[in-house]
């Protein structure tokens, strides 16, 4: 919400500078990223023929199934779902009369918009799951760029300090962060995917989980006594505890990174998450589209070409410069852009800790096509699930320190249910 209301009022105060002599030409965007209302004024001030009217809403794709209304323009995450692809017209037309270069995209995640072999959507930006530590044990990492899993929890375990019994250092736990377990889960192929309604590997699942239960067990000796010790020293945020020594390892993705404050990044290092040369970008890629049903209008044109140039985009890295507005927003939409060379050139001026640590390009591995709903299925089922399962006993650990659950309920089963109910 303050990153809503942040957006807005600059936006407001953007639109005031503006002088018109002429009635523009309206193009209607709707957005579930609130930067896109900066990104239209600025649009706005840069010429007076056509002007873009920006309206948020919390899940885009969730509202262009369920409209009255017809945008022009629609950027959001899952557009891609089965209940939204085929609402958007095909683009090739833009990419062929050299409007705008299509090599200049990450070329996966520029496939991910094409549907029957034609281009429906456009990337916008991505986000790179990374685990941080501090600067001063820069000289523990192995490679400059990434860290494997294994790699995390040998430099863990051997950062664990035990003091009278109880640990008074911890390297790093899987059940610190949820985010953390299902980035763990994509690294070992779960592959979580759109299907009726929902499809993944169940035996990766059950592989990747049990992983991170023996994780645990073999690097801090049980659950327990991981709870003993955050429950002792989490009141302070991942980050201090981080630069205090206490613990080695925090997960982040890029957004949250590089929105920390100056003397934080400073600090602190990182590198991405990777396993066999693959890094999974978060699910939540930004894609952008022109609605079946609304005008094709040469504002709704003007405004594409002009979004998607290295000048633009630059300029509005520029703004959020200018705006102070750093610490809450992060690069083009959120996340890294899709064009190429905006992330691998520009960023780095406005970003000078990506300097020889841009991920590399031929590990991104853009998510699968999730449902519209994707949200609130992982928030409310599967996170839940994983939590629970590391926690639940084996008949190996009949000898815990910490009380079994009962036998956990099947993943697709709570999916179903859930579905059931949420139709």
């Amino acid at each position: 919400m303050l990153k809503y209301l942040a957006v807005f009022t600059i936006s407001s105060l953007v639109a005031l500078s503006m002088l018109s002599c002429a009635e523009p030409e309206n193009v209607t965007l709707w957005t579930d990223i609130p930067e896109f209302a900066l990104y239209g004024e600025a649009f706005n001030a840069s010429q007076t023929k056509y002007k873009v009217e920006t309206h948020y809403f919390e899940l885009t794709a969730k509202k262009l199934s369920s409209m009255v209304e017809q945008p022009d323009i629609v950027v959001g995450r899952w557009l891609k779902s089965a209940s939204t692809r085929h609402l958007f017209k095909p683009l090739d037309w833009i990419l062929k009369d050299n409007s705008l270069d299509g090599s200049l995209f990450y070329p996966k995640l520029l496939e991910l918009g094409v549907v029957d072999d034609e281009q429906y959507l456009l990337p916008v930006s991505f986000n790179v799951p990374a685990l941080v530590f501090a600067r001063d044990n820069s000289a523990l990492m192995t490679n400059y760029f990434t860290i494997s899993l294994e790699e995390t929890k040998a430099l863990g375990k051997a950062y664990n300090v035990i003091n009278r019994g109880a640990y008074t250092r911890i390297g790093f736990s899987p059940d610190w962060d949820d985010d953390f377990l299902f980035v763990s889960a994509a690294l070992l192929n779960v592959d979580f995917r759109e299907g009726s309604p929902m499809s993944w590997d169940v035996d990766a699942l059950e592989k990747a989980l049990e992983y991170d239960k023996a994780w645990i067990r073999e690097s801090n000796v049980s659950i327990q006594t991981v709870d003993d010790f955050t429950f002792k020293y989490f009141f302070e945020p991942p980050v201090k505890l981080i630069l205090q020594g206490r613990i080695l390892f925090s997960y982040m993705n890029s957004s949250e990174i590089f929105t920390l404050d100056y003397d934080q990044q400073s600090n602190l290092d990182f590198r991405w998450l990777a396993e066999k040369e693959r890094i999974p970008l978060s699910e939540d890629t930004v894609y952008y589209g022109l609605y079946q049903q609304g005008r094709l209008g040469k504002g709704a044109e003007a405004f594409t070409k002009w979004f998607f140039q290295t000048e633009t985009q630059r300029l509005l890295l520029e703004n959020n410069k200018k705006f102070q507005l750093n610490t809450i927003l992060f690069g083009i939409a959120g996340g890294f852009s899709a064009m190429r060379n905006v992330t691998e050139e520009v960023f780095p001026r406005f970003y000078p800790s990506l300097l020889g640590h841009m991920p590399p390009d031929a590990f991104l591995s853009p998510p699968n096509v999730l449902p519209q709903n994707w949200l609130a299925v992982k928030e409310r089922i599967i996170l839940p699930y994983m939590r629970e399962y590391i926690r639940a006993s084996q008949e190996d650990e009949e000898e815990a320190d910490y009380a079994p659950v009962q036998e956990l309920r099947p993943l697709a089963d709570r999916i179903t249910d859930w579905y059931r109910i949420n139709k």
